[in-house]
């Protein structure tokens, strides 16, 4: 393997992160005619982080909260459940029209109704994530992390978490930790605010070690030409980034492992789900397989938690690969929009197509 975990951490991940809630009608209901909704605490970051966490490793959300809210209370108890260390600064509400805390308002869809997603941010407390709102040498080098996640969600929301993610990369990586960076393209955080933005995801892609997004990330965040022979089919999608990146290590050569996912929805309730990964300069490919959705929200951040949990176990690139693709088919499996495997091998009866009852 082309990089290795240090040996003396606390924390196999950590993730600089904004936490709130997601509400879910049951029974794959619309949200508009739906009066009964699952809440569940929800972020990108965290979600990538509950592979690891619910197979026993430590892990750190660096995080903001509101003073005295509820749905603070909520959170927290919801990420200590799920092994999940959290930290940060907790800051007075001011007021009815101050901070809180997003809600993500989500169905699941059904057949050929699409899931719809309805994010409400206003007044996030999350936007004003700090790195000094951290004690950055006691969480890197003596705690210790494994692995630094990075989403490009959070590296998007605002110039405050734009700055916050570069300082942490920085601080981690001269603590020797891995870092994880997925681009994770959002063109409403972008809009207004192209130049920023790029040569900040320039500066974190540029000491990042484990570096995902599928090609349309890549030239969106980081100013690729995408590959002439691009299309719609997966077997496009797949030569279309095998192209992508032999552009992207020339120009980013601490990277040592680029992967994406592959998906095709068929309806709601089913799609072709594979992944693809280069590391060691050679290609590891899960071709596309028919799954089963209940929910498709995290399906792409299990994938990415399951594979840090691979190089976390120093498992060979084809297993971290087919470890991450089951933990996204798990995701997809559940309401949360997470992966919660009881144990490794249900991960792998996964990967296996074992729908076995165990007994």
């Amino acid at each position: 393997m082309s990089i290795t975990v240090k040996n003396d951490y606390r924390y196999a991940i950590a993730c600089p992160t904004s936490m709130g809630v997601r509400l879910t009608p049951e029974n794959r209901m619309a949200v508009a005619g739906s009066t009964r909704f699952y809440l569940t605490s929800t972020s990108a970051e965290t979600n990538v982080l509950n592979v690891a966490s619910s197979l026993g490793k430590q892990c750190l959300a660096m995080t903001k909260y509101v003073e005295g809210s509820p749905i603070a209370a909520f959170i927290r108890a919801q990420l200590r459940a799920r092994n999940i260390d959290s930290v940060g600064a907790t800051v007075p509400q001011g007021g009815p029209w101050g901070y809180r805390h997003q809600f993500n308002i989500a169905d699941s869809g059904f057949g050929l109704r699409a899931p719809r997603v309805w994010n409400d941010r206003a007044g996030e407390v999350g936007r004003t994530l700090s790195a000094d709102d951290f004690d950055l040498d006691q969480i890197f080098n003596k705690d210790g992390v494994g692995i630094l996640h990075i989403s490009g969600l959070i590296a998007a929301m605002s110039s405050e978490t734009t700055r916050c993610c570069q300082k942490i990369a920085k601080a981690a990586k001269a603590a020797g930790t891995l870092i994880s960076f997925d681009l994770n393209y959002r063109a409403t955080f972008w809009k207004g605010r192209e130049e920023e933005l790029s040569a900040a995801f320039h500066e974190l892609a540029s000491i990042t070690d484990i570096l995902i997004g599928n090609e349309e990330d890549f030239q969106l965040c980081l100013g690729f030409k995408g590959p002439e022979a691009g299309g719609k089919d997966l077997t496009d999608k797949i030569e279309g980034f095998k192209g992508m990146i032999s552009q992207v290590k020339e120009k980013y050569p601490n990277a040592k492992v680029f992967a994406t996912t592959l998906r095709q929805v068929i309806s709601a309730n089913e799609h072709l789900w594979g992944a693809i990964l280069l590391a060691d300069d050679e290609w590891q490919v899960v071709e596309p397989r028919l799954i089963q959705v209940m929910d498709r929200i995290g399906g792409g951040d299990a994938f990415t938690g399951g594979l840090l949990y691979g190089i976390l176990q120093s498992w060979n690139w084809q297993d971290c690969l087919h470890f991450g693709w089951a933990s996204g088919v798990m995701a997809a499996s559940s309401l949360n929009d997470y992966a919660e495997p009881a144990d490794e091998k249900q991960l792998w009866d996964i990967y296996a197509g074992n729908a076995r009852v165990q007994r």
